[in-house]
This record gives structure tokens, sequence and C-alpha cells, in this order.
């Protein structure tokens, strides 16, 4: 799962295997540390009703998705989930959960530092077979 964060927009990528996770259990996360007890942890939730949102609690950013959402997602045409939340302060926090591509060019090195590269995830729409 891969988190960005921009200003007043949060969003957050998933791979095949994160997206099965969220279908299933409804609930997939990871976290990011930076050295003994400070850790940041995100991630995606569904909810049956309501609608889509984030927070930020206790070092945890969560993003509430909803069930109806999540069932179109499935769909291979459906790229993402997008939402906005209203701020106190005015303006709006936007959200988007989208499926991860694999990349069109390879790249010498896993973005994640894995190693597994893009083999768990999206076949890219703009690859052409041959």
């Amino acid at each position: 799962m891969k988190l960005r964060i921009r200003g007043n927009t949060i969003r957050i990528r998933v791979s095949q295997t994160e997206m099965t996770e969220i279908v299933v259990t409804g609930l997939v996360q990871d976290f990011v540390e930076f050295g003994p007890g400070s850790r940041l942890s995100y991630r995606v939730e569904v909810a049956p009703k309501g609608t889509i949102s984030a927070s930020y609690e206790g070092s945890c950013v969560s993003v509430v998705l909803t069930q109806d959402a999540v069932e179109r997602w499935q769909s291979p045409d459906e790229i993402s989930i997008k939402g906005e939340q209203p701020l106190s302060g005015g303006g709006n926090l936007k959200i988007l959960v989208e499926k991860d591509f694999a990349c069109l060019s390879p790249r010498e090195e896993a973005e994640d530092g894995d190693g597994d590269g893009d083999g768990d995830l999206f076949p890219n729409p703009d690859q052409i077979e041959s």
C-alpha cells in the first residue's frame, strides 16, 4: 500500500492482494517506522453505510470506504474511489483510493525496496499486448 499526502489530499494505492484483503476482511493496514516508539500507521477500512471519510488519531491515518463503493470498485473498469470531506476551517479534504497499476517501463529497483517489483500490481490498462 502506498500513501501520498499533498496539501489537503490523501491518496492511497493498493495492490491486488491488498484489494482482496479490503474486500474479504474489510481492512488493510501498513505503517512506516521512524525509530523506537515512532511510527505512522495508515489503514483502509470498509463501513456498511455512511460516507467516504478520513481521520487522523493516535499516529494513524484511517480512510473509511463504503461497502457499496468497494463493490463497484471490484469491476475491472473502476480504477478508484473518490470522496471529499468538509474541513472545519473551510475547504475540503480530498480522498482518493485507487488500484496500483504496473509501470509501463521497467524500473531498476522496486519502489518499496522489497525486491518484488510490480508482481502484485494490477495490469496496466495502457499495456499493449503483442
